[in-house]
């Protein structure tokens, strides 16, 4: 699974881990903003109430095809009597529930799909779940914000790609060494730079020290754009056998009409805004 996430509500923190595109809270942060000793217990506890298993019933058989109703019939029937006590790894292990998960261990926990997550907030706290919706919906803005600049990056460097592949078939003799082949690429990116920013990568560091990154990890939406539509372009001269100078002049021409585009179109400002 990937790694957790943590969002912080009302000064407890609490863990946020996503799988199978679907996220899973942790009910044992949760249960300590009420009970930081024994969370478990509170837990348990909730496990215990007859209303919380006809909720977890009733979402395994909406999202879980695998779910053993016969056992859950046992476990329902035996809901209120003072005897009864449920621990998350035996409704698990019983029912073929999915909607919870537990895992002991120092980096263990409880966790539930959001929508059991926030029912048993609900039961700790109304205030505590109102908080952790808030949060966690603030979370999911923050990794749609982040999504749309990874694929804006992700098109820039598929595109770059064609445009070194294009370097190595065209520009490289056989038999260079690996820093020859190196200054290659870096000249062939270089003339990407000139051609959009009117500068090369180590005349912007010069210009920048404090900035860490390169000139590109600062370009904006219109510049990514006109960048990968750049390298396209140049992968195509290169196959042309045209030299570098004429490139050049062929690619700043084609930035300069492409950034007047792109800056006055209103859907790339939408995207500057979002990014």
């Amino acid at each position: 699974m990937p790694a957790n996430k943590k969002i912080n509500v009302l000064s407890t923190e609490v863990k946020v881990k996503t799988t199978d595109q679907s996220d899973f809270i942790c009910l044992t942060d949760i249960a300590k903003s009420k009970n930081p000793d024994h969370p478990d217990d509170l837990i348990r506890n909730w496990l215990r109430n007859r209303n919380t298993l006809e909720l977890l019933g009733i979402w395994e058989q909406l999202h879980n095809p695998d779910f053993n109703p016969v056992e859950f019939d046992g476990i329902r029937k035996q809901a209120g009597l003072n005897s009864f006590t449920l621990t998350p790894k035996q409704w698990i292990s019983l029912t073929g529930a999915v909607g919870l998960s537990s895992k002991a261990g120092r980096y263990g926990g409880t966790y539930a799909h959001q929508d059991i997550a926030f029912e048993f907030a609900s039961w700790v706290s109304v205030e505590f779940k109102l908080y952790l919706i808030k949060e966690f919906q603030r979370l999911k803005e923050e990794e749609q914000k982040q999504l749309g600049w990874d694929v804006k990056r992700q098109l820039t460097k598929i595109n770059y790609r064609i445009h070194t592949d294009a370097v190595k078939e065209n520009l490289i003799p056989p038999e260079l060494t690996g820093q020859q082949v190196s200054f290659v690429y870096a000249s062939e990116a270089d003339l990407l730079n000139m051609a959009l920013f009117g500068k090369t990568a180590q005349q912007w560091r010069e210009e920048q020290p404090d900035k860490k990154g390169n000139i590109r990890d600062y370009a904006n939406v219109s510049q990514l754009v006109c960048l990968a539509n750049l390298e396209t372009l140049n992968a195509h001269l290169i196959q042309q056998a045209l030299p570098q100078a004429e490139r050049l002049r062929l690619l700043n021409r084609t930035a300069i009409q492409q950034m007047r585009i792109l800056t006055g179109d209103p859907r790339i400002n939408k995207l500057e805004g979002e990014a």
